[in-house]
Order: structure tokens, then sequence, then C-alpha cells
């Protein structure tokens, strides 16, 4: 793609994102019987790799469009990195987030300065109002995933990825709109085309699950699922012709399977990690591809859960968890 320019956004984001540990877990490794290589997103600035595509197109933007302020719509990750760019860059912005962000994610966004605006039951209703106000005032919109900019940003992942482990077999990434799987496909492909890329979505919203797989799915189908950071209608335009011809297969998890993974890394890696980032290390819990043996890479996306909802979600692992060490 070559509006897509990965290195280049590499060399933008050095000194402006942090190089997030490539981390392995002795217990994991035991569990899987594998070798897995854990990209610790979560540690990112702002708690995940959202800040990456966000910071990429907000430092590559003219002074006419920064001057017309920035709008945005996020379920709540990418608001945070658009609105930390944008205090870095002295520009406004403005962001409109789903009625049921949870409370860190809200806050956390007002704190880098941004105005929110919460509206909307899905993240697509918050980007369709977004929109509406785009076309009303001329602010510059930054999307949160079908974007080359962005895709670009977070692609930056996949190249350290490269250059902390250039012998893994497969790696394992979450999707929503598709952004962070497509950047990072471009990357591994682009270097590594033997390397396999496996995306995983929630079973609750599987939209580019579907279309990837050829089954028919109704644009009114209700989506739902804990991992809200990819709670997604429908994958990017941009995104997804990049995700069907270099994705190798995607895969899907239930809300149970990545709320064990969630207090996996809670009670055993002593990380809190939001549904979302969960996704991937559920995916290779539960063996959804073949990983045995193997040299595995697992994007834990992003860290920005509730903590009030802990409790929920080790209610919804337990049943799980416990035919999951039975088995």
């Amino acid at each position: 793609m070559k509006n897509i320019n990965i290195v280049e956004a590499m060399e933008q984001l050095v000194d402006k994102v942090h190089r997030t540990p490539l981390k392995q877990s002795a217990t994991l490794n035991q569990l899987t019987n594998a070798d897995v290589y854990l990209k610790l997103e979560n540690l990112q600035k702002t708690g995940s790799f959202k800040i990456r595509g966000a910071m990429n197109k907000i430092l590559s933007m003219s002074d006419k469009e920064a001057g017309n302020g920035i709008l945005a719509a996020s379920a709540g990750n990418h608001a945070q990195g658009v609105a930390l760019a944008a205090a870095l860059r002295g520009i406004r912005s403005k962001i409109y987030m789903p009625k049921h962000t949870p409370i860190s994610k809200a806050a956390a966004t007002k704190a880098y300065g941004a105005e929110i605006v919460l509206a909307g039951e899905t993240y697509d209703e918050s980007y369709q109002l977004a929109v509406e106000e785009k076309y009303k005032n001329g602010s510059t919109f930054v999307h949160a995933f079908d974007e080359e900019l962005v895709i670009a940003g977070q692609g930056t992942v996949g190249l350290e990825i490269l250059e902390q482990n250039s012998q893994l077999d497969v790696i394992f990434v979450p999707i929503g709109g598709g952004g962070l799987i497509s950047g990072i496909t471009l990357a591994i492909k682009a270097f590594k085309p033997h390397m396999k890329v496996i995306g995983v979505q929630a079973a609750g919203a599987p939209a580019a699950y579907h279309k990837f797989t050829g089954q028919k799915m109704k644009t009114s189908h209700h989506i739902h699922t804990i991992a809200d950071g990819i709670m997604v209608k429908e994958p990017g335009f941009k995104t997804y012709p990049i995700i069907n011809q270099y994705v190798d297969d995607i895969v899907t998890v239930s809300d149970e399977e990545i709320a064990h993974a969630i207090m996996f890394m809670l009670e055993r890696e002593k990380m809190l990690v939001e549904g979302a980032g969960a996704a991937a290390l559920a995916a290779i819990l539960y063996k959804k591809a073949p990983i045995e043996k193997k040299r595995i890479g697992c994007i834990i996306s992003g860290g920005n859960v509730d903590p009030l909802k802990i409790q929920t979600y080790r209610e919804m692992s337990q049943k799980t968890m416990q035919l999951y060490f039975a088995g």
C-alpha cells in the first residue's frame, strides 16, 4: 500500500511513544505447550497502542488542518491517543464517545485536555454524530482505524516485534475496525512473508470474521461484548482489503474466554488488561488455531479497564476456567 509508510511512521514516533516490552511467561508456555511472547501495549502511553496511529496522523497534519481543530469518535483508547497527541501539538480536540464508555476512559480523555461528548449507544453511533459535526464546522477528523496515517502508526507495533524477535511463527492480533491488524500485517509481510498473522474477534462482534469466512451477517445485527475496544459493527473500507489479502486467518473468542484471559493476566502476570487487550491471549489459551511447539506472538493491545468490572470478569471466567484446567 503506497500510502501506508510504516518505516516513516516509526521514525516520526521514535521519541513520542514507548517501545513496549516483548515478554515471556513461563506459566503460559507450560499451559499452551508453545513459546509465547506477549507484546505489552497495555504499558504504552495512554495504556493502549492507539496513541501510535493518532500521534502519527496528528504530527503529519498541516498547520491549516491543525488550525481547524480535531474531531474524533472513539470507544475510549483512540480518544486518549487523540487527546494527548493534540495537546502535545497545542491543538484543541473534541471527541464523541458512547454513553456507556468506562468512566476511567472518559476521565482520562478529559484529563488529557479534550472536550468529550458522551452520545450514542455504540462506537458506530458516536461516529455518525461526530461526522455530522465535522460537516458543520470543518474540523479535521481523525478516524480511529480507517485512515492511512493511522494504519501506518499502528504498524509500528509490527516493526518493533520484528526487531525484538524476528523468529516468530505466528502472531495473534485483535480486530475491531482493523487498523491494528492492517498495520501489523503490512509490516510483518513486507519483511517476513511466511510469518502468519491470525486475527481475533469477539464472538459478540464478529463482522470481520463473518466477512473473511464468507458468512452473511445482517447489518442490523446487535453487537455486544465485554471487549468494548473491538466492538465495531463493520471493518473499515481501507482496512478490510488489507485484512482480506494478507491476514492468514480470523478466529473468534467468547466473552467467557476473554474474561479468563483477563483474570490470567491479573493473577499470573500481575497486569490488568482490558477485554480487547485480552482477546488475542484468549485465542491462544483456547488454541483457536494450531500453536503447539511454535513461537507465538500475542498482542496485548491495551489495559484501560474499569476496575469496578473485575468482579464481573472473575465470575464470568470461573466456570470456563474450571473446564479449562480440568481439560
